[in-house]
């Protein structure tokens, strides 16, 4: 299963819910300003609780964009060891999005969020009735595009991995069956074809 990595832009975002990432296969690294002398003590907390998933990165040196250089630095390294890995900055500054887009064109697997539940598994794992698991399917298959898997199997595969693979065989089989049921797909023998809102 790929790494999940979320890189923290502690400068410009104070997570209080990091909680949110203990029951799910991410490294997370916190980048702290030179100047930023204190970490709350929950954040402390729960890093702590992630063990060596956890790190903070304290940076050399201050002046405009310097923490944010050295989330795309690590992003590099990382990317550069670890290339089906799933890269995450938490930060509300906009100014990574030119960055985020040159990547994915590089075939990076990177987004911006401005919280810790924005990222995608997550949401998907916080779904609990069948309503949202339907809702939370549908907006993934409809940002992917044409590139939907066509067959029955890669789709259980896909929703398999959207709920980091913690669902039963039954279970995958019953939402295939529901996304059918309110026409969102139609299977024909193996082959799915799609009709999915805009």
């Amino acid at each position: 299963m790929a790494t999940n990595y979320v890189l923290i832009d502690f400068e410009n975002v104070r997570p209080s819910n990091l909680e949110v990432l203990q029951h799910h296969p991410f490294k997370v690294f916190v980048f702290v300003g030179v100047n930023q002398a204190k970490v709350p003590f929950d954040l402390a907390m729960a890093m702590q609780a992630l063990g060596n998933a956890g790190q903070y990165v304290k940076i050399a040196g201050s002046g405009k964009n310097a923490l944010d250089f050295h989330i795309a630095y690590y992003i590099g390294e990382l990317a550069a060891n670890d290339p089906a890995a799933y890269f995450h900055i938490i930060s509300k500054d906009s100014g990574f999005d030119p960055l985020i887009k040159h990547l994915k064109s590089r075939k990076i697997r990177v987004q911006r969020e401005c919280d810790l539940a924005e990222i995608p598994v997550l949401r998907m794992s916080a779904a609990t009735s069948n309503d949202e698991k339907i809702s939370a399917i549908v907006k993934n298959l409809v940002g992917r595009g044409q590139s939907r898997p066509r067959k029955v199997k890669t789709l259980t595969n896909t929703i398999n991995s959207l709920f980091t693979e913690n669902l039963s065989n039954q279970q995958l089989a019953m939402l295939v069956k529901e996304l059918e049921k309110r026409k969102y797909i139609k299977v024909n023998e193996d082959n799915i074809s799609y009709h999915l809102p805009h």
